[in-house]
């Protein structure tokens, strides 16, 4: 019979034990593999070091980057009772980062503080951050015990203190054990040294967790992460946040409210093949319709639905270096949806160290919490997290660095009011569909559409191949059209500057043009700059995976410099232009298989980068 899982994080300031607690608790219940133990006390001697327990997570990330599969921040042991993973957090970057998209459903938490320094910013602000995701099922550990002699006092003190904070911000743990995680006093065992206490475990606390009411029993949420297609299928790509999914189920497609029915369920292995899924399960479906499905889309039953809107109230936790102010655009990412956004209004602004409201502040410093209403440039579908917290979490990039962290909250009557009118023009908007199927222009055209994304540093050669690459498909008969991004800048996005958000939608509109132009069966070659591999990495969600080939034209630095298109380079070292990738902003490379086109002099033979590429489009389009 298989045993019952939870999910618990370990959270609390720096060095105050988290790695140690992991370390012997995984020691203690004998959940580590043959030999790890030996081999760390081998190391720690051999470099003059006492041996921590702590060592032992290093040690798995050591055979981790050998290619044996253990994740080092989703560490698993088991009791009697049950399966445990342990989440583990880093610091409240990681944090936040992990639990606030989701990709670590935590039930219950441990908070470890040091019975020695007491309570911390730290402390407080990962506390914060339980009461942010809504984590109430939590005990307090008081470790490092053996730093103040065991001493009832000291512990009593450092309880009251958090416990105090806690309070104020409804959480009432369940237990307060102290401990040693160091010499396993009250790890697993009761100890010795503090008799005076609650006759606790750390071990034991844990058992004492209550599996929580799971999401399998919520409404269908299926967010689109990738659209794959072979031959005349679409495959739709995402993992169930809520609900479950079968083979025959008439579903909805939010935001454009269409209806279909699933079709099949798509696995890797025909032995594998489920006709059913539940929630967390990783998905490929078919549908019976040819709708236009695109990432961030969410596939949900044709009843019980989210809220389409683009206004909303919600608690925002901030840790960007810079100031989350009212006007500026941001990108929300919620699942996979990510859209341009904006602060509409800041409500009211907390410190999270104190939890005392801030008078007068419009703004969120770093480390503040907000009450914020955030307006996005299109709807998204969303719920309020204490209905389906899957689905009402996200956090904010800005300056493409996740930087804060937020739960949707249900809005006031006052934000309902402006909802309506700010966005019933847009949501009464659909995508509508040709008369034509793809396999229909497929076959007239002779090829399949595809979207050839040529980037690199200004001067490096990619405008040059792609209009001779466009020349020799035209030559050969095909559909192909050729999208410039400095064309695009000068029409489309001509309200837009240089700076890394307008760079980022400048990119996001140049791939829902290629992406209208591809739906019609072209071949679309782009030719952009974009430095950013987040902005290509949108481009290529938009498009689709498999329908998307990024070119990295490589020329080394100077003898783009020497090339110097537009006097780009010349102006850009004088200070007159800024944001010149290769000179104050980096171009970053994709962190994803790519083709690369190597050009190590300034004259070089274009016909054979072409052909080139020509090879590699008869993969993918069967020219």
């Amino acid at each position: 019979m298989n045993k019952e899982s939870l999910k618990f994080v370990i959270v609390g300031h720096v060095d105050h034990g988290k790695s140690t607690l992991i370390g012997r608790l995984l020691y203690d219940t004998g959940s580590l593999k043959e030999g790890v133990i030996e081999k760390v006390k081998r190391v720690s001697e051999e470099i003059g070091k006492e041996f921590e327990y702590a060592y032992l997570l290093d040690a798995l990330k050591e055979e981790q980057e050998q290619g044996i599969t253990i994740d080092t921040t989703k560490i698993e042991f088991s009791t009697d009772k049950r399966q445990y993973t342990i989440i583990d957090a880093p610091g409240h970057k990681e944090f936040l980062k992990n639990m606030i998209s989701g990709a670590s459903n935590a039930e219950a938490a441990i908070l470890i503080v040091d019975a020695d320094e007491g309570v911390r910013e730290q402390t407080k602000r990962h506390a914060y951050i339980l009461y942010l995701l809504g984590i109430k099922q939590v005990h307090v550990i008081i470790n490092k015990m053996d730093l103040v002699d065991f001493s009832q006092e000291r512990y009593e003190e450092v309880r009251d203190e958090i416990k105090d904070y806690l309070v104020r911000l409804e959480i009432f743990p369940k237990k307060y054990i102290p401990i040693s995680a160091k010499l396993g006093d009250n790890v697993i065992k009761k100890s010795p040294n503090m008799e005076w206490g609650n006759n606790e475990t750390v071990l034991s606390a844990i058992d004492d967790f209550e599996k929580l009411e799971g999401l399998e029993d919520k409404p269908l949420r299926f967010p689109i992460q990738d659209i794959y297609k072979f031959d005349d299928r679409r495959i739709i790509s995402g993992r169930i946040e809520s609900g479950f999914l079968e083979v025959g189920q008439e579903i909805r497609l939010l935001p454009s409210n269409q209806k279909t029915k699933v079709i099949s369920i798509e696995q890797w292995k025909e032995k594998e093949k489920k006709t059913s899924l539940m929630c967390g399960e990783y998905a490929g479906i078919t549908v019976s319709d040819n709708h236009f499905f695109k990432r961030g889309d969410v596939i949900t039953s044709l009843n019980d639905l989210p809220t389409i809107n683009n206004l909303f109230g919600c608690s925002l936790f901030w840790m960007g270096k810079n100031d989350l102010i009212k006007g500026k655009q941001y990108i929300l990412k919620l699942n996979s949806q990510e859209i341009p956004c904006e602060v509409y209004e800041v409500q009211g602004v907390i410190d999270s160290n104190t939890l005392e409201q801030i008078p007068g502040k419009d703004f969120l410093s770093k480390h503040d919490v907000g009450n914020i209403i955030i307006k996005t440039k299109k709807p998204i579908v969303y719920d309020p997290f204490n209905e389906i917290p899957t689905n009402g979490r996200f956090v904010l990039v800005d300056e493409l660095q996740v930087s804060g962290g937020g739960i949707i909250e249900k809005s006031s009557k006052e934000i309902k009011e402006r909802r309506v009118i700010e966005t019933s023009k847009e949501v009464s908007v659909v995508p509508k569909s040709s008369l034509i199927e793809p396999k229909d222009r497929h076959k007239k055209q002779g090829h399949k559409g595809n979207v050839v994304w040529l980037t690199g540093i200004p001067g490096c050669g990619k405008e040059m191949i792609a209009k001779n690459l466009e020349k020799e498909l035209f030559k050969k008969g095909k559909s192909v059209c050729y999208l410039d991004a400095s064309n695009i800048r000068l029409t489309l996005n001509s309200d837009l500057n240089f700076s890394k958000e307008s760079r980022y939608e400048h990119i996001r509109r140049l791939a829902e043009v290629a992406n209208i132009l591809y739906n019609l069966g072209h071949i679309v070659i782009v030719s952009a700059v974009s430095p950013y591999s987040d902005g290509r990495k949108y481009a290529r969600s938009i498009i689709g995976v498999d329908n998307f080939i990024e070119v990295f034209v490589d020329m080394p630095l100077d003898i783009c410099k020497e090339i110097n298109p537009r006097g780009i380079y010349t102006k850009a070292e004088k200070g007159e232009r800024k944001g010149v990738p290769g000179v104050d902003i980096e171009y970053e490379k994709s962190d994803y298989l790519i083709h690369t086109l190597n050009i190590n002099k300034k004259e070089f033979n274009i016909s054979e980068k072409v052909t080139e590429l020509l090879s590699l489009l008869d993969k993918n389009t069967k020219l």
